[in-house]
């Protein structure tokens, strides 16, 4: 999606962001994501803010509003500030959080923080005040019919591990960016979401599986279950390389593919 910067705002809806913010001195563009029409770092003299969203009559401007929403009730998450309405543009503000992507190569000290975050997030009910199509009915065309029981789970599951929806802080923890995809799934679904994500990065499927197992809901979780699940994941996402490609999608279908055949030794 191409972006517009800060300035090209409407008057309105950039006096409405300064009510909650003080006035901007600066505004840095992102260069990374994909969605959001507008997405920027604001500067003021009361410190930075990380503001986000598209115009009021973007279709996909509910998808901003749920992000915000789940934010606000997740754990290792950044702090939704406020949300404006002004100008015909709904924006978001979110606490800046200076920090850079993790390392999840074979030997990283990140690989430790990613764990302890993956164990919080999983610990975390689905707010259940927020309407949201469950994971399991989101793959409902890649599921087998007769949908395994434990895949109905309704914790509060990120559901997109890319490395840069993560953020490693001077302070050594590991937070999780843009919830927009979000939705009840298994409480270990991120960890399992994880694994193709490590294979990408250098790990043996084994080695990744060794990782997930350090979160309880993953170690606990049944193995018949969770193969059906690596199976799924793979074939959604050789779908989407064929029918949406994109450049990233070629190795992490790959990966997807290499976790799916190690779960078969646990069927």
């Amino acid at each position: 999606m191409d972006r517009i910067a800060w300035h090209e705002l409407p008057a309105a809806t950039r006096a409405a962001v300064e009510r909650c913010t003080g006035p901007v001195e600066r505004a840095d563009t992102a260069p990374h994501g994909v969605m959001s029409r507008l997405a920027c770092t604001v500067r003021t003299q009361g410190g930075h803010t990380f503001v986000k969203g598209t115009r009021r009559d973007d279709p996909q401007a509910w998808v901003y509003r749920h992000e915000f929403q789940v934010t606000r009730n997740a754990p290792c998450a950044p702090r939704a500030l406020w949300d404006v309405d002004a100008g015909g543009w709904a924006l978001y503000g979110y606490e800046y959080i200076e920090g850079r992507y993790p390392d999840l190569a074979p030997g990283s000290d990140d690989l430790a923080p990613l764990v302890y975050a993956l164990t919080v997030v999983s610990e975390a009910p689905w707010p259940e005040m927020l309407s949201k199509k469950p994971l399991h009915t989101r793959w409902t065309e890649f599921l087998p019919e007769d949908v395994p029981p434990g895949l109905h789970g309704r914790a509060l599951a990120h559901t997109d591990m890319s490395p840069h929806n993560m953020l490693m802080t001077d302070k050594g923890e590991l937070l999780l960016l843009d919830w927009a995809l979000a939705c009840p799934a298994p409480a270990w679904a991120d960890a399992a979401l994880t694994i193709p994500r490590l294979i990408a990065a250098g790990h043996t499927p084994e080695q990744a599986e060794d990782i997930a197992t350090q979160v309880p809901t993953y170690r606990a979780a049944d193995p018949a279950t969770v193969t059906v699940f690596a199976r799924t994941v793979y074939a959604a996402w050789e779908d989407w390389e064929r029918t949406r490609p994109m450049p990233h999608r070629a190795a992490l279908t790959a990966a997807a593919r290499d976790w799916a055949a190690c779960r078969l030794t646990f069927a």
